[in-house]
């Protein structure tokens, strides 16, 4: 089940993340030990695997360092089910806000998205034969009830002897085989029967009724009412879309689906439970008022990152093993103000440093997914060829440094600013002023014309995310 980090060591999970994350050493290590501990648990002797509990993780570092893009890439790298939380939306029993518990049903639904669309793949060659089928069928009706009584036609066998209904329908449904495989057929339209949207949700009320146990019901209330179909007119190539997922859905075993669902979100499984620092109490003493709901969403959580078991429309599932992750800025509230058992519950403390200059430069230039490549890539799509010179990454990164030193410092966020006032009248002006084949190469005079109003007036307000 753990097998994709297999052949992974720590460091080469280290170096998967450099290629989209700059810096930040210490919390990749930890993070990559994190999931080395997945696979070594997994393979560890069975008599002591379930008392090896994870080491859980708490990021300490301001808005747009990275954080949670290193949590989203560990779980990518590792092919686990993900969700990301805020701790802030969380509020004790008995005030307006979202269970805690809910994080769990999101990573299960995660885990379920994630079987379901890979045993669908497994599957696709198979159900793309029946759905061929069935635009055959759309196309040219069989003929029902074997071979049909002999009729005279314009096409005959070379010996002489007229073919029958029967060869003649099955002769023509080849050919169209045939033009449907080669993508002949693509705009035909044809008309098939489809599943209806499933009926909005209904609402179900009751004394002590939670999430689950509603949505367990209507999933009940739904499974029993009779599947209703329409028919829709749309070409070829609309259909295949369509009654691929319908067809693929019918070929796999939901209760198989819903199990190994179970086992990845509670064996690998990742919530990163963000702003962690806001359900602190700056005092650290509790208190009233805010500091007692602050604390309730926090005594709410530790049950959940202790382990226990939660409903889901899926079934139970065992949160023990679930790897949590927490973050926070921690400007105001420190880590010890965090009540005593919920900071026992995450040993691991990592610091992640500000963004430099420098930093951001490395950001704009390497990663897989960095800023520059995104929008090389929007451009070429249009026949476009962007290019940046180094002077302007330079520039580029040292503007958002200052901004961020002079206003509110949001990391590396503050990049996605800054390029869309650089390129937004190129991307406006393409394809209607500057059409295809057109080369444009960003160097530092474009980028301190474009931004000179950020670099000389500081008048930086509309710049604020």
């Amino acid at each position: 089940m753990l097998d994709s980090i297999e052949h992974l060591t720590p460091a080469q999970i280290v170096e998967e993340l450099d290629k989209y994350i700059i810096g930040q050493k210490d919390a990749k290590r930890n993070v990559a030990i994190a999931l080395r501990n997945r696979w070594r648990r997994m393979n560890a002797d069975e008599s002591i695997r379930r008392e090896i509990v994870p080491n859980n993780i708490l990021m300490i570092g301001a808005t747009g360092v990275g954080k949670t893009e290193i949590a989203r890439r560990l779980a990518k790298i590792a092919d686990a089910p993900f969700t990301k939380v805020e701790a802030s939306k969380f509020t004790e029993v008995g005030y307006v806000g979202r269970d805690v518990e809910s994080m769990v049903r999101d990573l299960v639904e995660q885990s379920v998205n994630m079987v379901k669309t890979r045993k669908k793949e497994e599957v696709k060659q198979k159900a793309a034969e029946v759905v061929e089928d069935i635009i055959l069928d759309a196309l040219i009706p069989p003929i029902q009830g074997g071979r049909a009584t002999p009729s005279f036609s314009s096409t005959s066998e070379p010996n002489g002897m007229p073919d029958n209904d029967y060869e003649l329908n099955e002769r023509t449904r080849e050919k169209f085989r045939e033009k449907i495989r080669n993508g002949e057929l693509e705009d035909r339209k044809i008309e098939i029967r489809v599943q209806q949207s499933a009926m909005p949700g209904m609402g179900v009320m009751g004394p002590g009724m939670d999430e689950a146990s509603m949505m367990n019901i209507q999933e009940m209330i739904s499974g029993m009412m009779p599947k209703k179909t329409k028919k829709r007119k749309v070409s070829i190539a609309e259909a295949r879309k369509i009654l691929l997922e319908e067809e693929a859905a019918k070929l796999i075993d939901m209760d198989e689906v819903k199990e190994e669902a179970i086992f990845k979100a509670e064996n690998s499984g990742v919530i990163f439970i963000d702003e962690i620092d806001k359900v602190a109490s700056a005092s650290g003493k509790g208190g009233s008022g805010p500091d007692v709901s602050r604390e309730g969403v926090q005594r709410d959580l530790l049950p959940i990152v202790e382990g226990s078991t939660v409903n889901t429309k899926y079934g139970v599932i065992n949160t023990d093993h679930i790897l949590f992750i927490a973050a926070g800025a921690f400007h105001v509230a420190k880590p010890s103000d965090l009540i005593p058992e919920l900071q026992g519950r995450f040993p691991i403390r990592v610091e992640l440093q500000s963004l430099t200059k420098e930093d951001f430069y490395q950001i704009l230039k390497f990663p897989k997914n960095a800023l520059t490549k995104q929008y090389e890539a929007l451009l070429r799509a249009e026949n476009v060829e962007l290019s940046f010179a180094d002077e302007a990454l330079d520039e580029i990164a040292n503007i958002a440094f200052e901004v961020n030193s002079e206003v509110e410092n949001i990391g590396a966020r503050r990049l996605h600013t800054v390029m869309s006032r650089l390129l937004n009248d190129i991307l406006f002006d393409v394809p209607d002023k500057i059409g295809p084949n057109a080369r444009i190469v960003v160097n530092r005079e474009m980028v301190l014309e474009r931004l000179s109003d950020m670099v000389k007036n500081r008048d930086l307000s509309q710049y604020i995310l």
